[in-house]
Parts: structure tokens; C-alpha cells; sequence
């Protein structure tokens, strides 16, 4: 079973969209039997799939040990593809019940997913370096790093960097590469982001960038990955080069 972190040190490099496209792509291309595990209480991955946050269980109640993990998995409408969603009761869920006097509750979540039967899980973490983030990173075997050619985004990779090679000293961490969405090919600092992207993680900048395209908002509003809602896009042919290039990494 191949475990994923997706992850990025701040909001908008659409790590949530990566994360839900790529588990999409699996499942509908390459008929794996996937887990998506929305880990951020924004819940955006869980809207994404058309599902009211507010109307299911999370992951908390099974950190908190009242669920079993099985009881929070929901089908979605895509066949092979489920998911736990998220709820605002993850953002405290360290510091409440059992967790909190836990000295080794970010381990929790990685004896949680154990015995689960899956191809592969996908955690989609918080846009920050917190408890969440940290037992994700831990849970995983992979960690998929997601940034846009922006400055901010590309500077919170240094701290991100530093961040899974702390993890990778105490548990076994493979970055598998850095995602870059909202791409222009035609950027013309595209070079100065790249050796950035190289000098901060060599050889994992992934060759596969997901342009711009506003199908992937527009296919959100419907609850539908974009291979569901715009099957032709652009959006549609880099998701599914991106899943092929982390299959081959993987």
C-alpha cells in the first residue's frame, strides 16, 4: 500500500486539487482501489467532492479512539475512490480528549491506516507545518510537495524542505517530487523558480506542470473531479501526465 502526504507550506498552490486528480486518476484510469483522507479542517477536498463537511464524520472521532476507521470511509462518485472527509473538529483535535496528554500522538494516525486494504492512500495536509501536518508526514511513506511559480510560494519550500528532513531523520520519508500548478510556459522567471525548486529539493521538480485552466474551478463547483467535468481540457491532459510520472517515481 503506497501512502502520499500532500503538502505545501501555503495556501493556493492547489494542493487540494492535486490531491483529489490524482486519487481520481488512479482510481478511474489505473483502477486502483484509492483513499483519499481529507486531513485540513477547511475540509476543501471533501466540498470538492460534493459532500457536506458538516454531514459527516472525520478522522477526529477515530483519532479521539470513539470510531472505528471504517466507520468515517464514504464511497464518492467515482468508482474504487473513497474518502474520509474533514470537519472544523480536526483544527483542535491534539490538544482535546485522549490526544492531549499523549506524548506520542503523531503516531496515531499511522496505526490507524495499518491495517487498511487500499492501492494507495492520499492525505491531503493543512497549507502549515502543524500536528496534522507532522502525523500525516508520519503516517506516509511518500510526500508529494505542491507549489505554484510564485515567490512566496517557492521561499516556503526552504522551510518545508526543512520540515521532512526532520520527519526523514525518525521515520522512513520519500519526497517523491514537487507539483507545480497555475504554470505558464511562457513565464519568463520560470528558470529562476526551477533552480530554486532544484537547490532546495535536487532532481524533484516533476516534469508534468498543471497549466492554468479555469475547468478545475468550474468542475469543483459541480462536485466532479475535471475527467468527469471537462474530460478534453488541458486541466484533464496534465493531471493525468502528473499521475503517470508519480506512478513511475513510485
Amino acid at each position: 500500500m503506497n501512502t502520499i502526504a500532500v503538502s505545501s507550506f501555503k495556501g493556493g498552490t492547489a494542493k487540494t486539487s492535486t490531491a483529489l486528480h490524482i486519487g481520481a486518476a488512479l482510481a478511474k484510469f489505473h483502477k486502483q482501489k484509492v483513499l483519499l483522507i481529507d486531513f485540513d479542517a477547511q475540509a476543501n477536498l471533501t466540498a470538492g467532492l460534493g459532500l457536506d463537511p458538516d454531514a459527516q464524520d472525520s478522522m477526529a472521532p477515530v483519532l479521539q479512539g470513539t470510531k472505528n476507521v471504517k466507520d468515517v470511509i464514504i464511497p464518492t462518485s467515482i468508482p474504487n475512490l473513497s474518502l474520509i472527509p474533514a470537519d472544523t473538529w480536526l483544527e483542535r483535535v491534539e490538544v482535546t480528549g485522549s490526544l492531549a496528554g499523549d506524548r506520542y500522538s503523531h503516531e496515531k494516525l499511522k496505526e490507524i491506516l495499518r491495517p487498511l486494504k487500499f492501492d494507495t492512500i492520499i492525505i491531503d495536509t493543512p497549507p502549515s507545518l502543524c500536528w496534522l501536518t507532522e502525523s500525516a508526514l508520519i503516517a506516509a511513506k511518500n510526500s508529494l510537495v505542491c507549489a505554484t511559480p510564485e515567490f512566496y510560494s517557492v521561499k516556503g519550500l526552504q522551510r518545508l524542505s526543512l520540515f521532512l528532513e526532520n520527519i526523514g531523520q525518525r521515520h522512513a520519508l520519500q519526497v517523491l517530487g514537487v507539483a507545480l500548478s497555475f504554470w505558464n510556459p511562457r513565464g519568463k522567471s520560470n528558470g529562476t523558480f526551477l533552480d530554486v525548486i532544484e537547490s532546495t529539493f535536487p532532481k524533484k521538480a516533476l516534469d508534468s506542470k498543471i497549466r492554468r485552466d479555469v475547468s478545475v474551478s468550474e468542475s469543483s463547483v459541480f462536485g466532479k473531479p475535471v475527467f468527469e467535468t471537462a474530460p478534453k481540457s488541458r486541466a484533464a491532459q496534465d493531471y493525468l501526465a502528473l499521475t503517470k510520472e508519480i506512478l513511475t517515481r513510485m
